[in-house]
């Protein structure tokens, strides 16, 4: 069973092709970027482990999408002989508001339900739905499933996800929490209760997906019961450019300040914040750390900030729990920054953690135990891999029919 995994933004678009017969095994992936725009690029990565980048106009995801298929049934570069050999495509969807508690089997009726999400993240869900119309002319033959960043966090509690507005908003325009990076949180919690011996169905998890994009959330048996991110991916944490959680009367100061629209003020605040906008270096993690040891005061600034403000969370989401068996560590920093993670756990061992400095010392994209044998709350490091989830609940679903 050969899955095609869509992973597709406004002007870009992420895939994987794998084999679900060799346990998920990666058999091609890749990225096309700068959809729209004069001149695009498409990275291909095929079984030979090497990547090719290719360059040419990429009108709209379609034609995106198709140069995608070319390239997997490439005499040279790719990996099947015919498209047939595709036996189904998962899309991941940003937002599947409160309409879409798993993921689905896509068919006319889904695709009139996306649309009505568009308004929860119209930044995302367009993008989402345009790979999927895309895809559906180009194998219509191929049943498609879309894969939720919101659907893991449905089992939130009503107290957990209301905002403390009028209820009329809740009533009529569906506001409240609702989490993103579901499809992370979900594959990792299970694999770190594993690999720190725990019983998933009894277990108290915070998970810290740490990346470009930052959230935490609290799992209890299994269940997601609070998250960091809500109505949209810009509350929180500190993130690389988006500002996390702020007064909204320091927001609205901004706005008028400098004179900023709402779809403006949107833009400013997911996207020339955070990490960036404290700092003035950089949004990567890397280069701020060698900022910051070259006496940059602001660099260092955003970094101590971002620590704490993770800190700050995992405190939170343990009085949530009413306490924590297990910690950890996911994403592209929470993977690969050992200093970041020795901050956050630093000061926590009135939770039961037991940091191990040596364990975690060098620990970069791999799965590994950081805390001390005798830690009652164990910390873990766990790669994330959202591809696989798709795929996993892809195969899952078109196996019912």
């Amino acid at each position: 069973m050969k899955i095609l995994v869509l992973n597709c933004g406004s002007s870009s678009l992420k895939y994987q092709l794998l084999d679900m017969d060799q346990d998920g095994k990666v058999m091609a992936k890749g990225l096309v970027e700068k959809i729209g725009l004069a001149q695009g690029s498409l990275t291909h990565q095929g079984t030979d482990g090497q990547k090719h980048k290719f360059e040419k106009p990429v009108a709209d995801h379609q034609v995106g999408i198709n140069w995608v298929l070319e390239y997997l049934v490439h005499p040279r570069y790719g990996v099947i002989k015919d498209l047939d050999e595709i036996n189904a495509v998962g899309h991941r969807v940003v937002h599947g508001g409160e309409t879409f508690k798993d993921s689905v089997l896509i068919d006319r009726r889904v695709m009139d339900d996306l649309k009505a999400c568009v308004p929860l993240a119209p930044l995302h869900n367009p993008a989402n739905i345009k790979g999927i119309e895309s895809m559906q002319a180009l194998l219509p033959q191929v049943p498609q499933v879309a894969v939720f960043d919101t659907s893991f966090h449905q089992t939130m509690p009503e107290h957990a996800y209301m905002y403390a507005v009028p209820y009329k908003f809740y009533q009529t325009d569906r506001m409240r929490r609702y989490g993103f990076h579901g499809t992370s949180h979900k594959f990792v919690v299970k694999k770190a209760a594993q690999l720190a011996g725990i019983p998933l169905e009894k277990s108290k998890i915070i998970s810290c997906h740490l990346g470009n994009g930052a959230s935490l959330a609290a799992v209890e048996n299994g269940k997601s019961v609070d998250t960091s991110m809500g109505y949209t991916p810009v509350e929180g944490l500190m993130m690389g450019t988006r500002s996390g959680d702020l007064d909204l009367g320091a927001a609205m100061a901004i706005m008028e300040k400098e004179n900023l629209s709402p779809a403006q003020a949107n833009n400013y605040f997911s996207k020339e914040c955070g990490l960036q906008g404290v700092s003035q270096v950089s949004s990567d993690m890397r280069e701020l750390r060698k900022a910051a040891s070259e006496g940059d005061t602001k660099a260092a600034l955003a970094l101590k900030m971002f620590s704490y403000r993770v800190k700050k969370y995992v405190g939170a989401y343990a009085a949530a729990l009413g306490g924590v068996d297990l910690i950890l560590f996911t994403g592209g920093i929470g993977e690969n920054d050992d200093d970041a993670r020795r901050q956050i756990c630093q000061g926590l061992e009135f939770m039961g953690v037991e940091f191990d400095a040596e364990k975690n010392r060098d620990i970069h994209g791999q799965d590994a135990i950081i805390s001390k044998a005798g830690s009652r709350t164990k910390v873990v490091v766990v790669t994330t891999d959202e591809e696989k989830v798709i795929a996993t609940d892809t195969l899952h679903i078109i196996s019912k029919q």
